[in-house]
């Protein structure tokens, strides 16, 4: 019997199997942040198309922590129901759905390099790389705006109708910023050991798990590693997920890189150690990204207990319904919409 294809339960929410669609920014939201026709045709499809949960891309929590001019928003009551809509149809057909509360701190507007509507913020007035905007450096009051920011936003994304919620701090946005010593050389109690740096982190996850059920699965996407010397190790964010488990998050989605301009050693699966190497470590379940794509794949990470859940990416945007293909390779007699059953044989 197939593992992938097993059911999962996060608190009161089982999916149907262990495929998840990764968060992946479409850079198509009106420029006030709200979702769009498209945003509709993109995750319906591959809701109808059998994965088990749905991570809707970046979804800012302030306008300026936007990525891009373009990426969704829920700084404000308007953003709500665009994205309710999409939630409820892609909810009807079977998928979990989660978003992926972000703020995207020094590299908001990333496109421009830092030069969005506002100066970025972080947590040191320290640029991404050399042609980048340097950010302004944010006050202790500051921050808090900004958890408060993270608290209202998870209080939208209940209107929503959203089934979990995670929180964004990985890919040198602005929770990652705090965490990792290459972004943060702050002497106050936001910096310096690695606890310091986790507080900012903590906080916003005690913000989230403070409105929310607790029913209600929150999860955390870290880099698990910087690839950077004197950066954030494997070891340090073991250490991170055993804190983030005693403040109540499910689950690590386990990625990494993106807060220094380098390129990590890309291959089939490459991060997957990650997840196990934390899934054993911080006892906490893990979810397990980066090209993976053949089935046999991603049915030996959960078989073998390397990841409790495989995030696709890519593969999801060249072939919405490969859980029905991946299904037929591994022997799954796999329900198929009503719609679409005269062409399952």
């Amino acid at each position: 019997m197939s593992k992938l294809f097993s059911s999962f339960t996060l608190r009161r929410v089982t999916l149907r199997n262990r495929v998840v669609m990764s968060p992946m920014c479409m850079y198509s939201a009106a420029e006030d942040g709200l979702a769009t026709d498209w945003h509709l045709a993109h995750y319906v499809s591959r809701a109808t198309g059998g994965v088990g949960m749905i991570i809707t891309e970046a979804t800012a929590v302030e306008a300026r922590g936007r990525i891009s001019a373009n990426d969704l928003g829920l700084w404000n009551d308007a953003q709500i129901e665009p994205l309710a809509r999409i939630v409820r149809l892609c909810q009807a057909q079977g998928a979990a759905m989660c978003v992926q509360l972000a703020h995207a701190g020094r590299k908001a507007w990333s496109a421009h390099k830092g030069q969005g509507a506002t100066v970025p913020v972080a947590p040191s007035a320290l640029s991404f790389d050399a042609d980048w905007v340097t950010p302004h450096e944010l006050s202790l009051a500051e921050i808090d705006e900004i958890v408060s920011a993270f608290r209202l936003a998870a209080q939208r994304a209940l209107a929503v109708g959203y089934d979990a919620i995670e929180i964004h701090s990985a890919h040198g946005y602005l929770l990652h910023e705090f965490l990792s010593p290459l972004s943060n050389h702050r002497t106050d109690e936001y910096g310096g050991s690695l606890q310091n740096r986790a507080r900012m982190l903590l906080r916003v996850v005690d913000a989230v798990r403070g409105v929310v059920p607790d029913s209600f699965p929150v999860i955390v996407r870290l880099s698990c590693t910087d690839w950077v010397e004197g950066g954030l190790t494997i070891d340090d964010q073991v250490q991170v997920a055993r804190w983030l488990k005693e403040h109540g998050v499910d689950l690590i989605d386990c990625s990494s890189g993106g807060n220094a301009p380098v390129v990590p050693p890309l291959g089939p699966g490459y991060q997957v150690p990650f997840a196990e190497k934390i899934r054993h470590q911080a006892n906490v379940p893990t979810m397990a990204v980066g090209l993976i794509s053949p089935p046999e794949m991603a049915e030996e990470i959960v078989r073998n207990g390397r990841a409790d859940l495989v995030a696709l990416g890519r593969e999801l945007l060249r072939h919405p319904h490969w859980v029905f293909d991946a299904a037929r390779v591994l022997g799954v007699d796999l329900g198929w919409p009503t719609q679409y059953q005269r062409a399952k044989r």
